[in-house]
């Protein structure tokens, strides 16, 4: 039998889009014949991955998991949301998620990770993953955060599995405080952004550029009105400070209680703990958000399957 070299499986890998482990297997399980290989994937079903992945991924899983102080979530995404039920794929979203938490977020040094319990890495695996499943996936995102003294708390709206759905969140609480009264209000505010979804944790960290679009809206709709340049002045401030207060989490209305400000909210809550709490930072990921889906024309996929079109 050849000895089957990393090269070897790296070309395999290259020609056909299979996983690593699969690459090897196959040119074990055929002498390290090159085109032998590629004919043994073939028969396994095994080396589609490279053409699967030109299309579009935007359902899928978003994981979340937290030790400590320290939490991770993670989007992974799919073709369809079928494949969010697929425990092969859960069980992925549920490691990798476990490896950010332990090693970081930097998304490169994600994908190069050693799989647990593999023959090769994260990338290398999703890669197995999707000529297994046959579907096109991608690790789209990731982020950690963490907290000196406190919890960090995460929740998941819509969960499929226990810390895997739809809109994963991890809200950071800096304080001194009992972990069951942080770990209480941290859930609250934790559904609180999963339903108001708010851009930045205060005012001074919204996005400039975005602010400014939401300064010209106001002033168009100021010279629209026909106002006075005194009373327009004030329409576009108005305008502004509306619009920063309703997108930052602090300054949001808490949706709980339908009147309180989220700041007061932590106030209350740190008076009666006898203990400062600081909202540090949080974490909002929604599956597929920014991600141009395909649109399909259903008609025509009919007629064309009937050989009409």
């Amino acid at each position: 039998m050849a000895d089957v070299t990393a090269t070897m499986v790296k070309d395999l890998r290259d020609r056909t889009g299979a996983g690593m482990m699969d690459c090897k297997k196959a040119l074990s399980e055929t002498g390290g014949e090159m085109e032998s290989a590629v004919d043994w994937l073939r028969t396994k079903g095994l080396a589609a991955a490279a053409k699967k992945a030109g299309r579009t991924a935007a359902e899928g899983l978003v994981g979340v998991a937290v030790a400590g102080n320290r939490g991770a979530a993670v989007e992974v995404n799919s073709e369809t949301d079928f494949v969010a039920k697929n425990e092969q794929f859960q069980d992925f979203v549920r490691t990798v998620t476990g490896i950010a938490l332990a090693s970081g977020d930097d998304l490169a040094a994600l994908a190069a990770a050693p799989y647990p319990g593999g023959e090769g890495s994260v990338q290398d695996t999703l890669t197995h993953n999707i000529a297994t499943i046959g579907e096109n996936q991608s690790l789209r995102r990731a982020k950690v955060i963490e907290v000196g003294q406190g919890v960090v708390v995460s929740y998941v709206h819509n969960a499929v599995v226990p810390g895997q759905g739809k809109i994963g969140v991890l809200v950071g609480l800096e304080s001194a405080a009992d972990a069951g009264a942080l770990e209480t209000l941290g859930r609250q505010i934790a559904m609180h952004i999963a339903a108001a979804n708010p851009l930045a944790l205060d005012e001074d960290g919204l996005d400039a550029e975005t602010v400014e679009r939401e300064r010209n809206i106001a002033r168009e709709k100021a010279i629209a009105s026909g106002k006075t340049p005194e009373i327009a002045e004030k329409m576009i401030e108005g305008g502004v400070r509306k619009y920063r207060q309703e997108n930052s989490l602090l300054t949001q209305v808490f949706v709980i209680d339908g009147k309180s400000k989220v700041s007061d909210v932590v106030a209350a809550a740190a008076k009666a703990a006898g203990s400062a709490i600081v909202v540090t930072e949080f974490v909002r990921l929604q599956l597929g958000e920014g991600i141009e889906r395909d649109e399909k024309d259903f008609a025509a996929e009919v007629a064309a399957a009937a050989g009409t079109a």
